[in-house]
């Protein structure tokens, strides 16, 4: 167990390694650009040279590329060009309001497909089974642009409950957050509910199911004690990855609610060229990816005991 971590954090570290790299060739080795974005178009060539004297951008590219992850391991990020702020100011408070709306999200959405699947998969074929079903893809099938268009026609304009926008302008207000989450959960639990669905069917069709039913075991047990924990191997994936996918790919909803999160921040950066603000996010989004996955391969290893004594 511990030499199957020590190898995934070495994977995770290797990982980040090579994102590294990757972003610094790709944003910081035209220095010629940087200056540009950071001082404007209408930059003379004299302050741009100024510029990256002073930053130290004319010294060897190995050196410079140590001093820059180094800063990222420290948690100097830099000057936000959009912002005119250390980028650390703004993006720790954007991410934590995106983990609030991930967390209520979460909440809401892994219990609801898992129940959802389970429900499906111990009965495959039947009426609770097809119309699970035909819920999950027609949700799946809405983006969320759509989804959160149609909820505010319903839900803001026609019957006035909730409000249009999730700009938290006076303070946290969780009503603000209904249709946010709304919109995630509806869009995110038919994957994990179908994938759910799936393994618990292959489960219940397994022979130990069968010989625990015939030795007469209660079903719920049979269901809670042996099938449950091997049909949420598959799902546990899924569900994993549903944490990067609410981290930086709930770009459309949170601009579509003016919510202050972190894939605005990200949208933001990219449309304002922000190079140190895109970085910052792009790294802090694999920090995250990564995490997730060791995450992932321990919950398996305590799911399936053959991965954890291979």
């Amino acid at each position: 167990m511990i030499v199957l971590i020590a190898k995934r954090i070495a994977l995770m570290l290797l990982t980040m390694l090579v994102v590294s790299i990757i972003l610094f060739l790709a944003l910081e080795l035209n220095i010629d650009s940087v200056a540009i974005k950071v001082l404007g178009p209408y930059s003379s060539e004299e302050q741009r040279q100024l510029w990256l004297e002073a930053n130290g951008y004319y010294a060897p590219v190995m050196e410079r590329y140590f001093t820059w992850a180094g800063n990222f391991i420290s948690g100097d990020f830099g000057e936000s060009i959009r912002f005119r702020v250390p980028v650390s100011d703004i993006l720790w408070d954007r991410l934590g309001n995106t983990l609030i709306l991930a967390g209520a999200t979460f909440g809401i959405m892994v219990p609801l497909a898992i129940l959802m699947g389970i429900l499906s998969g111990m009965k495959e074929g039947s009426l609770a089974d097809r119309l699970i079903s035909l819920i999950c893809i027609i949700t799946t099938s809405i983006p969320e642009f759509a989804s959160a268009v149609f909820l505010s026609a319903v839900f803001v304009f026609s019957l006035q409950w909730l409000p249009g926008t999730s700009s938290m302008l006076n303070g946290f207000d969780p009503v603000q957050l209904v249709l946010p989450v709304m919109v995630l959960v509806g869009y995110g639990f038919g994957y994990v509910a179908r994938m759910t669905r799936a393994s618990m069917a292959e489960v219940m069709s397994a022979h130990y199911i069968r010989t625990a039913v015939l030795k007469g075991l209660p079903y719920h047990r049979i269901i809670m004690k042996h099938a449950l924990r091997n049909a949420l191997i598959a799902p546990f994936t899924i569900i994993m990855l549903q944490i990067n996918w609410l981290l930086s790919g709930v770009i459309v909803v949170e601009y579509a609610f003016a919510y202050k999160g972190f894939g605005a921040l990200l949208l933001e950066a990219s449309l304002a060229s922000d190079v140190y603000l895109i970085e910052a996010c792009t790294m802090v989004a694999v920090c995250v990816a990564v995490l997730t996955q060791l995450i992932a391969d321990i919950g398996y290893s305590y799911l399936n005991p053959r991965i954890r004594f291979s």
